[in-house]
């Protein structure tokens, strides 16, 4: 059992579909045992807290959540995916460093 000290929530099904309607909202697909997953964490809590009030950020762990991973054809994770009221504006996946996670995100603001 890991111990859960994220700033970001994990998602149910329900709570994604309503979190996505929202303006921006970054969606970090992941998994427990995934090591690049684990590693982007802290990274993807400290966009959260530096994105404050402009994005909404959530995770949805893929194995618990297979029909949502299959929906947005997650296939390689940690995936991340931003949406615009419930639309995919930007896609990628693998670890990404702050900075350039950061200045991914900027553009779109």
């Amino acid at each position: 059992m890991t111990e859960n000290n994220d700033k970001v929530p994990e998602l149910t099904k329900h709570e994604f579909e309503e979190l996505v309607k929202k303006d921006f909202v970054l969606i970090d697909f992941f998994a427990g045992w995934c090591m690049p997953c684990v590693m982007m964490g802290p990274v993807i809590d400290e966009l959260s807290e530096k994105f404050a009030g402009k994005i909404h950020f959530g995770k949805v762990n893929v194995e618990n959540n297979q029909e949502l991973a299959r929906k947005y054809q997650v296939s390689s994770i940690p995936n991340f995916i931003l949406f615009k009221k419930g639309e995919i504006v930007e896609q990628f996946a693998g670890s990404i460093g702050v900075e350039d996670f950061e200045d991914k995100l900027n553009k779109f603001l």
